[in-house]
């Protein structure tokens, strides 16, 4: 599919991440409105949804109702269907052929990038975040365990834990670097800031229709039941997590902050460059076989470290590279007769390609701290210290366009120094 033209002339740009083509949905507020607000963004600006709908462009005072509210959850509520027509309404309104009476009723509820905030898009109930990388996971094997076999259970199901949504942000929000119980060897536990603090470059995927308590998803339905798709960066405290996880996996180690991007891109921008997921290496049991796409969407991480002014790419990847798709995780999620509500996102793990350079962690970029990762700036990165900026980026390159996310952003912050009234590390 070549770019789809639009009067917004910002939106025909090759490198602009979001034409015609994406129309990514989002929660705003603006400096001179009240309140959150449902918008796309298209070009350098977001359409205001809430200010369209008192014009009755949608037809439907559902969506209009949906989109005063300050979350997506009530518009994912409404259904594939409604999403498709409310797609299909924005885009043939903002198109080069649009009339100029459409023109002048959309160009009312513009407003430019610059001058809004992003906030948080969804009310988010439920979080899992799994461990669907292959490589990653060979990797991790490799460092942590000294041994290249998987897990046992690995090849055989999509490994998850479930997360924290409380600590779930949207991006440009600074991360305390957390503080927790660390052990070396034989020696007795510490209490003390993560030493070890971490990325993980991720995805996820958003649930847009719900299933019952009890009932299971029809692997046929899973990909339907998906909305889109947001970059996501499950920071990690390597120490923490080591001296915790076993036996029941990861805790604190994971709870303090989980970064999203702010922008969720339907399924739908997505399909020219939907790949199906690469036959497994172990066959799989029925209601996981034979299904599920993955996407041709270039990641990078960027670090711009402490006391520096500019960023540098320090990993690169794609989608493409997880071994289970969005679809199989979470028709295994629900399997056992979880219920899955709208907004429930589900992280994909990190996402790691083949080579050194593809590696979606530090935990793997210096090898576990071996090979501290050496940067042009001249700095050494083991593991991500105060001060340290990070941006996550996600680009599906089309014919002459680009399908982008956003950015999904955060700068790490000291420790505090005390914990309550008496509790003290130092």
């Amino acid at each position: 599919m070549p770019l789809m033209k639009s009067w917004i002339d910002s939106a025909n740009f090759a490198d602009c991440p979001f034409p015609l083509n994406n129309l990514p949905f989002g929660i705003m507020s603006r400096k001179d409105r009240d309140g959150r607000r449902c918008a796309v963004a298209i070009g350098d600006h977001a359409l205001d949804l809430a200010s369209l709908g008192e014009t009755g462009f949608f037809g439907s005072q559902d969506v209009a109702s949906a989109f005063t509210e300050e979350v997506l959850n009530g518009f994912l509520k409404l259904g594939r269907p409604v999403w498709l027509t409310v797609r299909k309404q924005l885009q043939d309104a903002l198109s080069a052929d649009a009339s100029d009476m459409l023109r002048q009723t959309l160009g009312e509820c513009l407003v430019p990038l610059g001058d809004v905030t992003m906030h948080l898009p969804l009310n988010i109930t439920g979080y899992s975040d799994f461990f669907a990388g292959y490589h990653h996971a060979v990797n991790t094997g490799k460092i942590i365990r000294g041994t290249e076999s998987l897990p046992p259970n690995w090849l055989h199901m999509p490994i998850a834990y479930n997360g924290r949504t409380s600590t779930i942000v949207t991006s440009g929000t600074p991360v305390r670097r957390p503080l927790g119980q660390t052990r070396t060897g034989e020696e007795a536990p510490r209490f003390q800031p993560c030493q070890t603090l971490d990325f993980e470059l991720e995805m996820a995927a958003v649930v847009g229709r719900g299933s019952e308590l009890g009932e299971p998803i029809a692997p046929e339905d899973a990909e339907d039941m998906i909305f889109g798709y947001t970059l996501l960066n499950d920071w990690s405290a390597r120490d923490i997590q080591r001296w915790e996880y076993q036996p029941l996996g990861p805790f604190l180690g994971k709870a303090f902050a989980t970064t999203m991007s702010p922008w969720i891109v339907m399924k739908e921008a997505l399909e020219p460059f939907r790949r199906d997921v690469d036959p497994p290496k172990s066959p799989l049991l029925p209601y996981l076989a034979g299904y599920g796409s993955v996407y041709d969407i270039e990641l990078a991480v960027d670090l711009k470290p402490s006391g520096r002014d500019q960023y540098e790419t320090i990993a690169t990847s794609n989608h493409k590279y997880l071994y289970y798709s969005a679809a199989q995780a979470l028709v295994h999620h629900a399997i056992g007769g979880c219920r899955m509500d709208e907004g429930d996102i589900l992280g994909s793990g990190t996402i790691s390609g083949p080579r050194p350079e593809q590696y979606g962690s530090l935990l793997e970029l210096s090898w576990g701290g071996t090979k501290p990762l050496k940067l042009s700036s001249g700095d050494e990165r083991s593991y991500l210290e105060d001060g340290d900026s990070l941006v996550l980026t996600g680009n599906a390159k089309g014919d002459g366009y680009t399908i982008g996310f956003g950015t999904c952003e955060g700068t790490i912050m000291p420790s505090p120094q005390s914990v309550g009234r008496s509790v003290h590390w130092s």
